[in-house]
């Protein structure tokens, strides 16, 4: 089912405010006819951390990317050996203010498994996805690359998950203040990737867009450098609920209730993050 026709039936249900985009927002020029993400959201915060953080990101990046040099080719090699098609592939995706960019990843599904369906969501037992890819999802192995996207300046190591531009218009009309998640450069890992599952239908964008949200207006050294060690911890095996108690990354009630939007918390009223 495509994600053009799981929005639609969602709306049917859950009737939305409509808030889509204007044609020329998409390359991150702005309309004057359109709020801004200070009105949806409040004020960011000024600090002179955002000022250096796409320093610290470079430098962090080069240093994680020598290091992560061998496994990423090792599964190339394995995902090239054992599959059709090239091992790694590019996609356009949503950067800071809209600005498309191409992100780089390791192969994991069959390829060109859109060229029948079209820009779809991946969903629990996606029959596209490979043998080997399915090891490589659970690793988080085949975001490596996306560490030379950080270099190039178009991401960051932590911020919200990097949206398709074909999903945008859908999303921003099916949920409010989507776009309000594009002020920051997204990221590698994030509060919202450490935390919630991949997207599956709109109850679960939802539920990501409040932990962006929330990351967007309270991101620092502190808690940047406590989801790293989340991401870290997870990726030699120890679960994400562990490494989120043990250090304190906000979830939740908490998440939801500082945002103080109320479309957004109708949704998650009752529910818990996963």
């Amino acid at each position: 089912m495509s994600i053009e026709t799981r929005i639609h039936r969602n709306q049917a249900d859950t009737p939305l405010p409509d808030i889509s985009p204007r044609p020329d927002t998409i390359n991150g020029r702005r309309n004057a006819d359109r709020p801004s993400r200070r009105l949806l959201m409040g004020p960011l915060r000024p600090h002179g951390y955002a000022r250096c953080k796409a320093v610290l990101d470079f430098l962090a990046a080069l240093a994680l990317f020598l290091l992560a040099m061998p496994l990423i080719a090792l599964a190339a090699l394995v995902v090239k050996l054992t599959s059709r098609g090239p091992a790694f592939y590019s996609q356009t995706r949503l950067g800071k203010d809209g600005r498309l960019f191409t992100i780089y990843k390791i192969r994991t599904m069959i390829h060109k498994c859109e060229s029948l369906t079209g820009p779809r969501w991946s969903m629990p037992g996606d029959p596209r996805i490979t043998a080997i890819g399915h090891f490589l999802r659970l690793s988080h192995l085949d975001e490596l690359p996306q560490l030379i996207n950080v270099l190039y300046g178009d991401m960051s190591l932590i911020g919200p998950r990097p949206e398709r531009p074909e999903f945008l218009p859908e999303l921003e009309r099916a949920v409010p203040y989507y776009r309000a998640r594009l002020a920051v450069r997204p990221g590698v890992t994030g509060l919202a990737q450490v935390q919630l599952p991949a997207d599956t239908d709109l109850d679960s964008v939802r539920r990501k867009l409040t932990y962006d949200l929330y990351y967007i207006q309270n991101y620092g050294p502190w808690l940047d450098f406590r989801i790293l060690l989340c991401t870290a911890l997870y990726a030699v095996g120890v679960p994400f609920r562990f490494s989120r108690t043990l250090f304190r990354i906000p979830e939740g009630e908490k998440v939801t209730r500082s945002l103080h939007l109320p479309a957004l918390e109708a949704p998650n009223r009752g529910r818990r993050s996963a």
